[in-house]
């Protein structure tokens, strides 16, 4: 295998708001010996030189603020295939979401199916992410975030603050949590609902906040949230929820596990993986429609439990996860990398 390994991450040199989860891979591997990480450009992309293109949220290569941006960049990314294959270069692929985003063209749709199509290796974040194709994978476990949050300063959690922060988009059922907590008011007038961040529309953000008029026990702020306010949100909480309508990688759930504070998601096999991972009294599940009971259910378990041990994100480790993505880089360098036979490989939680 190459002793020198140049890696071309889909994502550009970070900015303040690029995800955590990127800063901390690129960071991680640049520790590695024998690892170069390559950011993106489409001039480095096109005719720069590197062993192994790793894209982590391939509609972002194809999509664009106006339509002659789009256009533009589909028509990058098709000779960027084109590039790829005749170079023989491989692709690999973290699979964030399992499925596509709603409301793209055909033409973004054939894109991505291409991409998929010239995937070498996929990286699952758990187990139970289905495969676009039949091509090999591993499992690499999201890593932790308190490397990143150590510095911050943290706040005294309090006694009956319920907190949301991350960006607001409709699958994440913010809506569905101002409702319930609000119906909470007569019996729990001493509850208190914090919540940070950037509705995804204006409509969305005027939803909100017109839900959350005329009860002073919800504090909001529909902006972006820094990584100070995301801690101070987080650690000021007694309970974080996240009501999603859909769950499956959650960076917010262990986001809120990597400050010490329990988080309440929905019932699924991905959280219940989690809840065993990290140990009891730190992953609450509820089921069907999150319910003003399902609150209060999880505030009166946390206060019977008491003092508990940190949880357990050892698993998690950024150190370890960049060991693993090298590992995966070099299986999809491999002569026989197409076959799934010799490269399926499951890292298990």
């Amino acid at each position: 295998m190459n002793s020198s390994l140049a890696v071309l991450q889909s994502f550009p040199v970070p900015r303040s708001t690029t995800n955590p989860y990127l800063v901390q891979l690129a960071r991680g591997l640049r520790k590695l010996p024998g690892v170069t990480v390559v950011n993106f450009s489409w001039r480095v992309a096109l005719l720069g030189k590197y062993d192994v293109f790793h894209v982590h949220w391939p509609e972002i290569l194809v999509s664009g603020h106006s339509p002659l941006k789009k256009l533009v960049r589909q028509v990058l990314t098709l000779a960027l295939l084109c590039r790829l294959a005749l170079t023989k270069t491989p692709i690999v692929r973290t699979i964030h979401n399992i499925e596509l985003p709603k409301d793209i063209s055909v033409l973004e749709v054939l894109l991505l199916r291409l991409v998929d199509r010239r995937t070498t290796l996929y990286i699952r974040l758990n187990s139970e992410t289905p495969l676009p194709t039949d091509r090999p994978s591993t499992i690499i476990p999201h890593g932790h975030y308190r490397d990143w949050f150590h510095d911050f300063p943290k706040t005294e959690k309090i006694p009956g603050r319920i907190g949301y922060v991350g960006l607001i988009r409709r699958y994440k059922g913010v809506e569905d949590l101002i409702q319930a907590f609000r119906e909470t008011t007569k019996a729990h007038p001493e509850l208190s609902l914090r919540l940070g961040g950037n509705p995804s529309t204006p409509e969305l953000g005027e939803k909100i906040a017109a839900l959350s008029r005329g009860d002073a026990r919800i504090r909001l702020n529909l902006d972006y949230v820094s990584d100070a306010e995301l801690v101070d949100t987080i650690t000021s909480s007694e309970l974080v929820v996240l009501p999603y309508r859909f769950m499956h990688n959650s960076g917010g759930a262990l986001a809120a596990l990597s400050l010490d504070r329990p988080v309440l998601v929905p019932a699924n096999e991905v959280n219940q993986a989690l809840s065993e991972e990290v140990g009891p009294g730190w992953v609450f599940q509820y089921t069907g429609a999150l319910t003003p009971e399902s609150i209060l259910r999880t505030l009166a378990s946390l206060a019977a439990q008491g003092p508990r041990t940190r949880p357990d994100l050892r698993r998690r480790d950024w150190h370890e996860g960049s060991l693993a993505h090298k590992e995966a880089y070099e299986q999809a360098l491999a002569p026989d990398a197409g076959h799934a036979t010799v490269l399926e490989k499951a890292v298990r939680p």
